[in-house]
């Protein structure tokens, strides 16, 4: 099967965010997206969890994108926006899709 470039760009940010975050990506032009819940990690402010959480103002999301590499730029931007202000992480990795008209 022949396959086609492509840029994956995860997005870890506060839950309340995510829809701050998914119009910006969108008003950028990005068509797909998925969103899935964080259930816990550790970082730079050391470990946390979802657990015992009542809402969603604790907890975060990790929003993936797989993108053309030359449209990579533009999400980026539209991202940066939003999480530059708020707890998030961006990272980018290079893969490779089946049915690049899809992206």
């Amino acid at each position: 099967m022949k396959m086609h470039e492509a840029k994956r760009v995860e997005i870890i940010i506060e839950a309340v965010m995510e829809r701050q975050l998914t119009n910006a990506l969108t008003e950028a032009g990005v068509t797909g997206y998925t969103v899935l819940p964080v259930s816990g990690g550790s970082g730079r402010s050391g470990q946390w969890s979802r657990e015992g959480q009542v809402g969603r103002a604790g907890g975060m999301v990790a929003v993936i994108c797989l993108i053309r590499p030359e449209r990579l730029d533009m999400l980026l931007e539209a991202a940066f926006a939003v999480v530059e202000r708020h707890i998030g992480v961006v990272s980018v990795s290079d893969t490779q899709v089946l049915r690049a008209e899809r992206f």
